[in-house]
């Protein structure tokens, strides 16, 4: 495995692959006006938007993600939570 791929942090332990680190760095960016950020998952991980937010949900489930960002991750989860609990 690549050390773009993965990430052991001396624990032994696959860590988080370059695409998962990159979702959470476009999750800590903030963006202006509609549609920047589905541009920017666009041009910039070469992903549709809608597998973009697939990926992210089983991100945000992922201890490895977690244990990388945990100011991201939990923010994140909060505001998935809060949606669930409006519908």
């Amino acid at each position: 495995m690549d050390e773009d791929d993965a990430d052991t942090g001396g624990s032994g332990e696959p860590g988080l692959g370059r695409r998962e680190r990159d979702i959470l760095a476009l999750e800590r960016r903030s963006f202006s006006g509609p549609g920047a950020k589905e541009r920017a998952v666009r041009e910039e991980l070469g992903l549709a938007p809608v597998r973009y937010f697939q990926l992210l949900n089983a991100l945000l489930d992922d201890p490895r993600a977690l244990a990388h960002d945990p100011v991201t991750v939990n923010r994140l989860r909060r505001i998935r939570e809060r949606r669930r609990a409006e519908r």
